[in-house]
């Protein structure tokens, strides 16, 4: 069987170039899909040209001898019809709309095929690099005079997020339905996690797409994408997470505005679960209420019509977001399928396209038209609550070291009681008690970049933590969030920067079982006694050490409660600490300050508490589980 091969030029008229091969070097056409290909440049048809040349060589049949008989041009299409046959004017408007979609294309580099038919599915490859704990994506050049818009998406596994994802970054490029192609920038599972694997970064990534303005949008996009809350990683992993978007708002070449957040959700949810409320409060605490307006549902899986189902279960939750001039919820519509393979099935396929590109296009008019939530302020803000929230830690950390000390007196006094007459006779007479001490106990971090450095900032003289978990921004105490004037606004004794340290490891309080004498327990709690003080006056010792550590412990609550209280805007870094505020003042008898922090839990919102049910699951789970280490 003779074949032609056609060579067409758009700007001259149609070349022929005869070809004669084998039908096995034909089907090898056929199969390798050579019979039509768009090109751009000349170069890339000698290299495919070749491969064919190289194959047929092995062939046993070469009637004549084939040779690189070939009349290329920049925009050459070349393809491949039985002998004696001319391509129709059909076909040629077919070849020409191919030429089109594919070519318009051929600039951007970094992408690789990943499958091949209707649409063609490609990778890109965009830059990575990281902002200390995140990794940031770069597709195209950067361009500082034009616009740009920033977009954070939440959802659970399983929404659909990634697929939107995609589908908002073709939009951005102008792919659409008649190039039968798509592009894919967030990574498949496998690849994902060994990049994660290489890089050990964390799960927040930030894409950033430039060099389509005017394509679709006036404008390029930053994308941040939180994969991993709510995950089987853990109730630290969660936190981690916000604490990496934290280090994102404030890093100097980081965010530090948001024009719109996300919320990815299927149309067919009925009910909102606490995992949900959870991932909300955890990163709208980052914000507070000013970021209302910029919140929006992101609807996928949707038939077109209005998801009611979804928006009443989001009100349930008491989860706020926009509302139009009307006071109606904003929200868009996806269902997408853009990638799925066309051969069958097209005319609903192409429904589900025209609904995700109209939700597309009002989404992308909210995004122009709604103004940035600016992150100066709410840096100044959240610096403020680090503070708060290492205090809230610290004093919680002190009055359970104060009640482990009670303890072991409680238990020296009962010894001295019960043994009263052995000690006397026996000098070396021994009780055991549990001896209460601070060790030191390694943490998971380290550095990221140049920017960050995971550690805890402690006072080696009070031997307290000032600020853990949380501290990354810092290389120094001195830089750390919670000193001010040079001073620690945490610790005990508000030591100066030079008593502190930031390292690897954490202060802890412990207990031992210890055997004492009564020798012991003199040079312990009498060592401003004389020898001649009797066994009763080292009780009353004993007695008025515990009611000055009872004080301590009152003074310690009170600021406490103090701290609690400003927070404001009730967030679950608050909310975590005020069951244990409460379950002190009950032991203290204090019922009037007991009813006041029952009143402040209470006066919660119903999104909020299912955020705190959930959170405190998931403490219990890990409580019971061994402790995996984050990266």
């Amino acid at each position: 069987m003779k074949t032609q091969v056609w060579s067409y030029r758009w700007d001259v008229s149609l070349q022929f170039l005869f070809l004669h091969v084998t039908p096995t070097t034909d089907l090898f056409l056929r199969s390798t899909g050579l019979l039509k290909v768009s090109l751009k440049k000349s170069s890339k048809v000698f290299e495919w040209f070749d491969r064919y040349v190289k194959y047929i060589s092995c062939q046993t049949v070469l009637d004549p001898p084939v040779g690189p008989v070939l009349s290329c041009c920049c925009t050459d299409l070349f393809f491949f019809h039985p002998e004696n046959t001319a391509p129709s004017s059909s076909s040629c408007e077919s070849i020409t709309m191919t030429m089109n979609s594919s070519s318009k294309y051929d600039n951007i580099n970094c992408k690789d095929l990943i499958h091949s038919g209707s649409p063609a599915v490609y990778q890109l490859k965009p830059k990575k690099e990281n902002i200390g704990t995140i990794r940031r994506m770069t597709l195209g050049e950067k361009d500082l005079t034009k616009t740009n818009r920033t977009i954070l998406f939440l959802g659970e596994t399983g929404t659909g997020k990634s697929t939107l994802i995609n589908t908002l970054v073709n939009y951005t490029m102008g792919v659409k339905w008649e190039d039968k192609v798509w592009f894919q920038i967030v990574e498949d599972e496998k690849e994902e996690k060994r990049s994660q694997s290489e890089t050990q970064t964390s799960d927040v990534i930030v894409y950033e797409i430039f060099g389509f303005e005017d394509k679709t949008l006036p404008y390029s996009l930053t994308i941040i994408d939180t994969p991993g809350y709510g995950g089987t990683r853990g109730i630290e992993h969660d936190v981690i997470i916000s604490h990496r978007l934290f280090d994102l708002f404030r890093s100097e070449d980081g965010v530090h505005e948001i024009n719109a957040v996300g919320l990815v959700l299927k149309a067919t949810e009925c009910r909102l679960n606490d995992r949900l409320s959870y991932i909300f409060d955890s990163v709208m605490s980052l914000f507070g209420k000013d970021m209302e307006k910029n919140i929006v549902p992101l609807i996928t899986h949707s038939n077109g019509r209005t998801p009611t189902n979804v928006l009443k279960a989001l009100e349930a939750v008491s989860i706020k977001f926009a509302k139009d001039e009307k006071n109606q919820p904003v929200h868009f519509l996806f269902d997408n399928c853009q990638h799925e393979d066309r051969t069958e099935d097209t005319e609903y396929l192409e429904c589900a396209d025209k609904i995700s590109t109209e939700g597309l296009r009002q989404f992308t008019d909210f995004l122009e038209k709604t103004e940035p939530q600016k992150l100066k302020t709410t840096v100044d803000v959240l610096n403020e609550r680090i503070r708060l929230t290492a205090c809230i830690q610290n004093l919680k950390e002190r009055v359970e070291f104060i009640e482990l000390k009670q303890k072991e007196i409680q238990q020296t006094e009962e010894a001295l009681k019960k043994y009263e007459q052995e000690m006397k006779n026996n000098e070396k007479f021994t009780v055991e008690v549990d001896e209460v001490y601070k060790d030191k106990e390694p943490i998971d971090g380290g550095m990221w970049g140049l920017v960050f450095y995971a550690a805890a900032t402690c006072c080696t003289v009070c031997e307290e933590n000032c600020h853990h978990p949380g501290c990354t921004m810092a290389w120094k105490p001195g830089h750390c969030e919670v000193m001010k004037g040079g001073r620690c606004t945490v610790c005990t004794k508000k030591c100066p920067v030079s008593a502190h340290v930031k390292e690897k490891w954490i202060y802890v309080n412990k207990t031992r079982k210890v055997q004492k004498t009564l020798e012991d327990v003199k040079e312990k709690y009498e060592k401003n006694k004389t020898e001649r003080e009797s066994r009763l006056s080292l009780l009353e010792n004993l007695k008025k050490k515990t009611e000055e550590l009872q004080k301590d412990k009152d003074q310690w609550l009170e600021s406490f409660q103090h701290v609690v209280k400003l927070e404001h805007a009730v967030s679950l870094s608050t909310l975590v600490h005020l069951d244990f505020l409460i379950e002190k003042m009950k032991e203290k008898g204090d019922t009037e300050k007991v009813q006041k922090l029952e009143e402040m839990k209470s006066g919660v919102d119903k999104g909020t508490r299912a955020a705190l049910r959930y959170k405190f699951m998931r403490l219990k789970l890990a409580a019971k589980a061994p402790k995996e280490a984050i990266n």
